[in-house]
Formats: C-alpha cells, sequence, structure tokens
C-alpha cells in the first residue's frame, strides 16, 4: 500500500468518525435532556424526537463524503488505485472539512436541541422555534458538507 493511499485512507476515516463522534455525543446530550423530560410528560416523545435525531445528521454527511471519496477511488470496484503523496494530501484536505465541521457543529448542535428541549417541555407550543434554532446550528455542518464534496467531486482526482 502506497502512502498516498494511506493518507487518503485516514482523509474518510477523518470523514466518517470524527463527525459521527461529534453526532454521537451531541444526540446523547439531546436524549439524556429528552428522557429527563418524558419522565414528567410521556406524550411529549413527538414533539422531541426530532430534536433529539438532528445532530445525527452530521455523521449521515461524513458518511456520505467517505463513501463517494471510496466511489472515486475505485475500490468497490476491486482496483486499488496507486495514489500518490500528493494525491493522497489532496484527498485528505477534501474529506477534513465535514469531519471537523461534523464533530464540532453536532456536538454543539445537541446542546442546542437539548435547551430546546427543555423549551418545549414547559412551553409545548414552542416545540418549532426550538427546531429553528438547532437548524442554525446545521448551517455549518452543511457548509462543511458542501466544501467537502465540492472538494472531493472537483480536487481529488486518482
Amino acid at each position: 500500500m502506497s502512502l498516498g493511499l494511506f493518507i487518503t485512507g485516514m482523509g474518510i476515516f477523518t470523514a466518517v468518525v470524527m463527525s459521527g463522534i461529534g453526532s454521537a455525543i451531541g444526540i446523547g446530550i439531546a436524549a439524556q435532556v429528552a428522557a429527563g423530560a418524558l419522565t414528567e410528560d410521556p406524550k411529549k416523545f413527538g414533539k422531541f424526537l426530532m430534536l433529539v435525531a438532528l445532530p445525527g445528521t452530521q455523521g449521515i454527511y461524513g458518511f456520505v463524503i467517505g463513501f463517494l471519496t471510496i466511489m472515486k477511488l475505485g475500490i468497490i470496484g476491486g482496483a486499488v488505485p496507486d495514489v500518490s503523496l500528493v494525491e493522497g494530501l489532496v484527498a485528505f484536505a477534501a474529506c477534513a472539512p465535514v469531519g471537523i465541521a461534523g464533530l464540532v457543529s453536532a456536538i454543539h448542535q445537541g446542546k442546542v436541541t437539548a435547551a430546546g428541549i427543555e423549551m418545549t417541555s414547559k412551553q409545548p407550543n414552542e416545540g418549532g422555534k426550538a427546531l429553528v434554532m438547532g437548524v442554525f446550528v446545521e448551517l455549518y455542518a452543511v457548509l462543511g458538507l458542501l466544501i467537502s464534496f465540492f472538494l472531493v467531486w472537483f480536487a481529488v482526482k486518482f
């Protein structure tokens, strides 16, 4: 295996694992608050579900970029390309934005949605406002996804 292919693999790892870790932490934060609020009123589960799930999208974004990079490599077709060091570094740099943005934004989105769950538990009609606040954080995960997508699609050449 070439060093370039190894570095490309580390880029894929960065995209998938870092965004996945962020999503797991973010969902964990929101789910803990939701579980506490549900002890007072289990009927609000439907109102909390979207707020708990929202930080999970970053993990999906990282998976999409990792899969796209693997597809460009041609590994799924059975071929293992010879990737130069420069190509590997470009692939790593292309995968990094979604991993880093996913890690950070999912954790903060979990905190925002946890606060939204607390607000919704006290004022059930304000769930839409809580969701909008969580979506504001999502914007930065989407920007990381878009940058990584365009870099993988146009800059990564194997």
